[in-house]
């Protein structure tokens, strides 16, 4: 064997999983470079060793390919692990308890600001308002995004920072809830947050970086090697390509830009996202809101709000003037659709372009597609769509069946018949709206929650097998962003992105315990859980 075929690294005695679903047990990777040189046994392995190979006794863990989050907003997720997490919040009275301990670290006229309230967990059944706020913390500006981010709580001062008045018009998109009086109750809705936004303190160059930072360093420790970054805005883009160049881009990012600025990024950004580390995709595109938040477009009205259908954020002539473009331009588009009457918008646009520009081979995808029944499924295999899912949601949305009824829940969350009628799916976080957990989204992938969760009970056919919620992970990721040639299974000739866990996958079970062990990118050791034990040379 000549010199430079041996191997930098090589992983032995690992339970390697093969794209087929299937393990090499005992199973040996030579990596050289960045590259995946071999895969077999771990006795054919070692033909590629020599005196300056490392070799990662694996022990019999499971070695995966690089895991990939199909939907991330990475930047704002390092942003808000800064914010006031009140995901464990039971109660309005509760959260005025902590915003008023805020208010007392803070100085007069300093923003509070938080993230992960959920009015369905609330024992009064209601959103939280300006005037609760207002009591507990009239001296400083307060804004407080739902779990799902689709819906906010303004207090008085954050409001007439943001001009919002009785005299303020609902956004295109958007809703600003009113009191009987017309006066706004501190509720934005939508496009209506974007109003707040402009008044909040925008965080710096350095305060970008540092927040990307810390959200890579989570996805390393969940096995992520590739992220999808949704929704994407031209600083946070300037933020990784700085990032980037200084060397300090841990994992790769394929970006999908907010459809809004695809005129405002600099040009000569456009040249530094064009590699296999950092790539512009495509654009981002939100169609409607959340189930949670019940602005999600449905067909037919809320089973427990008669009165309401959600909502569009765009106009259907808008979305195709916004595909047009993308297509002209040779990018793929990632539209936000979560009620089956924003699904049905984004699927007849899709028709309707496809009659003068041909939208297939862009592979065009629709984030989260969390209601969708058989007409859609087919609607959506003849256009050539992925449906990029969130199994964490399979978790939190506890509140489903209210929300939709017996009829419509047969229709969520539904990956298996997704698969059997031929759609590629591929999964993420969504994070901050979730956090960064792999792991517990497989698990939930899995087992639909487990006995108690209402989507099993009503459900069950729906649940992955362990290899084919790993496959929506990894291959069907890499497919999802044009790099399956690249990443996405442990292959020679294929970038070293791999991923070891802290045990051997079995059972589902093993799910709620499994820990990252170590992850490799590109071919360098940018994780690892024990730095003494993992490394055997």
């Amino acid at each position: 064997m000549k010199p430079e075929r041996y191997a930098d690294i090589i992983i032995i005695n690992g339970d390697i999983f093969c794209r087929d679903g299937k393990y090499i047990h005992r199973g040996g990777i030579a990596i050289k470079g960045d590259r995946i040189i071999f895969v077999g046994s771990t006795e054919e392995v070692n033909k590629f060793r020599n005196s300056q190979t490392k070799i990662i006794d694996a022990e019999g863990k499971t070695v995966l390919p690089g895991l990939i989050d199909s939907h991330i907003h990475l930047i704002a997720y390092g942003i808000t692990l800064d914010y006031i997490d009140l995901s464990a919040i039971h109660s309005i009275e509760e959260l005025k308890h902590v915003i008023a301990e805020e208010a007392k670290k803070r100085r007069r006229g300093a923003w509070i600001i938080g993230r992960g309230w959920d009015q369905e967990k609330f024992k009064e059944k209601r959103y939280p308002n300006r005037y609760d706020l207002d009591e507990v913390a009239p001296n400083n500006p307060i804004f407080l995004l739902r779990v799902c981010g689709h819906i906010a709580v303004a207090n008085s001062m954050a409001l007439k920072k943001a001009n919002i008045t009785r005299n303020t018009t609902d956004p295109p998109g958007g809703i600003i809830e009113r009191d009987e009086k017309g006066d706004p109750t501190g509720i934005l809705k939508e496009n209506a947050i974007d109003l707040m936004k402009e008044a909040l303190p925008k965080p710096t160059k350095a305060e970008y970086i540092l927040a990307a930072r810390r959200a890579i360093q989570k996805c390393l420790e969940y096995g992520i090697t590739t992220v999808h970054m949704m929704s994407a805005l031209p600083e946070e883009v300037d933020a990784l390509v700085k990032l980037y160049k200084n060397g300090g881009l841990k994992l790769r990012i394929r970006i999908y830009l907010d459809h809004r600025y695809l005129d405002k990024l600099p040009s000569k950004l456009y040249s530094e996202l064009k590699n296999d580390w950092i790539r512009l995709n495509g654009l981002k595109v939100m169609v409607d809101g959340s189930l949670g938040g019940r602005t999600a477009a449905l067909r037919e009205p809320y089973n427990d709000d008669p009165s309401n259908q959600g909502k569009l954020t765009l106009e259907p002539k808008q979305l195709e003037d916004i595909i047009g473009k993308a297509v002209k331009q040779e990018m793929q588009v990632a539209m936000h659709g979560i009620g089956d009457r924003a699904v049905e918008t984004i699927l007849t646009s899709l028709e309707n372009i496809n009659r003068e520009m041909d939208t297939h081979s862009l592979r065009m995808r629709i984030e989260h597609g969390s209601i969708m029944p058989l007409d859609l499924i087919k609607k959506a295999k003849k256009l050539n769509v992925i449906i990029s899912v969130q199994p964490s949601f399979i978790g939190a949305d506890f509140w489903i069946l209210d929300r939709v009824g017996q009829k419509r829940i047969k229709s969520v969350y539904n990956y298996k018949t997704l698969m059997r009628h031929g759609l590629w799916i591929c999964a993420g976080s969504d994070a901050p709206v979730a956090p960064v957990d792999t792991f517990r989204d497989l698990y939930l992938a899995v087992t639909r929650g487990g006995k108690r969760n209402i989507l099993a009970q009503y459900t069950p056919q729906e649940a992955l097998t362990m290899e084919e919620a790993i496959m929506i992970y990894t291959y069907n990721g890499a497919f999802a962003g044009f790099d399956e040639n690249k990443i996405g299974s442990i292959e020679p000739g294929k970038y070293a992105d791999l991923v070891i866990l802290d045990r051997k996958l079995k059972f589902s079970r093993d799910l709620k315990k499994v820990k990252t062990w170590m992850t490799i990118v590109n071919g360098k050791i940018v994780y690892r859980a024990d730095q003494e034990k993992e490394i055997k040379t």
